[in-house]
């Protein structure tokens, strides 16, 4: 879709769109981690909580989804309530949204999928939890989201904990560097592993102030550079699970998920349910509070910008 002819697929709600025709700061806020990422009633409470966190901080929220074919910019409180008790959600991403446009289906949207939408609409800063990437096994099963490919050809600012620590992280920045997008750490010198604050791989770059991050983003466009930016910001030090922990968790996960021959889409929704099993729900309010953590500094970003 270009931006001529999307706008005819595309809902703006109207606190979003006055927001935007007045130049004001907006964040866009992902989906799936509602549909696919949380269960209900918990992703209702983080999605309502994140979209305050931002008002607080002087932004406008803007969670995005596809309803019924219709891209939503923006969600009311009943539509995100209604998103958050949704089944049968699809989980979207470049390659399925234009067919849940046509086919006039419901899903959340992904990290690229979001990306999308976010610049269709005009808005620069986008937060999440964590980005999608290289799993563990891509050698052989070749499966690499297509969130690095669309952080290299989408000018949105990512803000997120990191790639999700399910994921093989070293190779996940290798097809980053290697794509031409800049990940640059929050006031650290190491990439976060989502649950934890750190990890063995150093930081591509690091900045210290929202302002400088902005100022970043700013000369990109300025040079003529294409793409989105990526970064990461650690989960704060009071929340984090230690990765030593998080590494005997996810290698438990991973293991089932072999067995199961999980596969595909589900994985990710496969590996984060059985971490949050296996964690008593821990992983669950780490989560959660690297969401909110990651909405707080995106809206500081928008307000920069």
């Amino acid at each position: 879709m270009s931006p001529d002819t999307a706008m005819a697929h595309i809902d703006i709600f109207a606190p979003v769109a006055e927001a935007l025709a007045a130049g004001r700061p907006v964040v866009a806020l992902e989906s799936t981690i509602i549909t696919h990422g949380m269960p209900y009633p918990d992703n209702s409470r983080m999605a309502g909580n994140v979209e305050r966190i931002i008002t607080d901080e002087g932004a406008t929220p803007a969670t995005i989804a596809v309803v019924d074919g219709r891209i939503k910019i923006g969600l009311s409180p009943a539509e995100r309530e209604t998103l958050a008790q949704a089944q049968g959600a699809m989980k979207l991403s470049r390659a399925d949204i234009g067919f849940a446009v046509a086919e006039r289906r419901t899903g959340g949207t992904t990290v690229a999928a979001t990306m999308i939408a976010a610049r269709l609409a005009g808005i620069s800063v986008f937060a999440t939890g964590g980005i999608g990437g290289v799993h563990k096994g891509a050698e052989l099963s070749f499966d690499i989201s297509a969130d690095l490919d669309e952080l290299s050809r989408t000018p949105v600012i990512v803000v997120s904990a990191g790639a999700k620590a399910i994921l093989d992280i070293e190779k996940t920045l290798e097809v980053l560097e290697t794509r031409g997008v800049p990940v640059v750490a929050y006031q650290s010198n190491v990439m976060p592993a989502f649950w934890s604050r750190t990890s063995p791989y150093p930081a591509p770059l690091r900045l210290d102030a929202p302002e400088a991050i902005a100022n970043f983003f700013k000369t990109r466009r300025a040079l003529g550079l294409d793409g989105g930016m990526l970064i990461a910001n650690p989960v704060p030090e009071a929340d984090e699970i230690p990765a030593e922990r998080m590494a005997g968790y996810i290698a438990r996960a991973q293991q089932a998920a072999t067995m199961q021959a999980v596969s595909g889409k589900r994985v990710t929704p496969f590996l984060l349910q059985t971490i949050l099993e296996l964690t008593s729900g821990e992983s669950l309010k780490t989560n959660i509070a690297l969401v909110e953590n990651n909405a707080r500094l995106a809206a500081r970003i928008a307000r920069a910008l």
